[in-house]
């Protein structure tokens, strides 16, 4: 897709990793983070747009598409993708830089933000839920366990042979598709089966869930409740933007509660789309992000 260049860089982390950048190198760094099942794609409308005043690094992280896709699901565990980012950052001399996360990538943008303040200097999050509220509602709100009941299947190991007995293309058609809207994904239809057919690439996407300590109890289960819920937990040190999908099936308005008392510096956008909201309403997630930034 015209608009940024794509090139193949190596970290000290061990892995290489396709990276769209675009923009003036010399400008303030934007990073973008893709989630579950997608790439740098996700962020195709905003790319050209955040370039007229930022320097954008968008990469396939580890796992996805062309990207490296180590073996073992310890190698998705998520201290090794914000290594990642860290390491891509300072590959581009970018000691500090705005951080946008959607879905998992929001998981990722979430703890480096936590862990390292000193890199991040704005967080923006699109339909990625902050650790503690998503970690309470699994508890606490039966309509967010229900909506995540897929997530213990995709730990499931046998996973993958139930796709491959299927095909990738019936598992599009029967169960991403239905998360989104038909007339904006079936053009994009064959580039998500190129990058889910790569080699390794379906094992790879579904250890990022299995590596995940987030628990998610089963519908009858009554498990032990994590330390964590009862105590204080640290708050981002950075503004934080948050837009969010509406109409999301899979994250449930319920991420929003409670989060202005553990964001001191926050703003929410609320954004007529689903779950796949950069390319669903690009247009509004664009705006939000531009109107925001200083």
């Amino acid at each position: 897709m015209a608009g940024f260049e794509l090139q193949r860089i190596a970290l000290p982390t061990g892995v290489e990793l396709d990276v769209a950048t675009a923009g003036d190198p010399a400008a303030p760094a934007i990073i973008l983070l893709h989630g579950f099942p997608e790439s740098h794609r996700t962020w195709r409308h905003q790319i050209p747009e955040l370039a007229k005043t930022h320097f954008v690094i968008a990469p396939d992280q580890r796992g996805f598409a062309r990207s490296s896709k180590p073996e073992g699901v310890e190698a998705y565990t998520p201290d090794k993708t914000v290594g990642d980012l860290l390491a891509l950052a300072t590959h581009f001399g970018k000691d500090r830089f705005t951080l946008v996360g959607h879905d998992w990538g929001g998981a990722i943008a979430w703890m480096a933000a936590l862990q390292h303040p000193n890199r991040v200097e704005r967080l923006i999050i699109v339909n990625a839920p902050h650790p503690f509220v998503f970690q309470k509602s699994l508890f606490d709100d039966m309509e967010q366990r229900a909506a995540s009941q897929y997530i213990r299947l995709f730990r499931n190991p046998g996973l993958e042979q139930q796709l491959a007995a299927m095909g990738l293309g019936a598992f599009f058609d029967t169960s991403f598709a239905k998360h989104a809207d038909p007339a904006l994904l079936a053009p994009e239809r064959e580039a998500y089966l190129d990058e889910w057919g790569q080699p390794g690439a379906m094992t790879s996407m579904l250890n990022w869930y299995r590596a995940s300590a987030i628990n998610v109890p089963a519908m009858d289960e009554t498990p032990e409740r994590p330390a964590f819920l009862d105590g204080p937990f640290p708050p981002p040190q950075m503004p934080v933007l948050v837009i969010w999908g509406m109409g999301d099936t899979a994250l449930l308005p319920v991420q929003l509660e409670g989060l202005d008392a553990l964001v001191p510096d926050l703003k929410i956008v609320k954004v007529d789309a689903g779950h796949f909201v950069p390319w669903e309403n690009p247009k509004a997630v664009t705006e939000a992000i531009q109107g925001w930034l200083p």
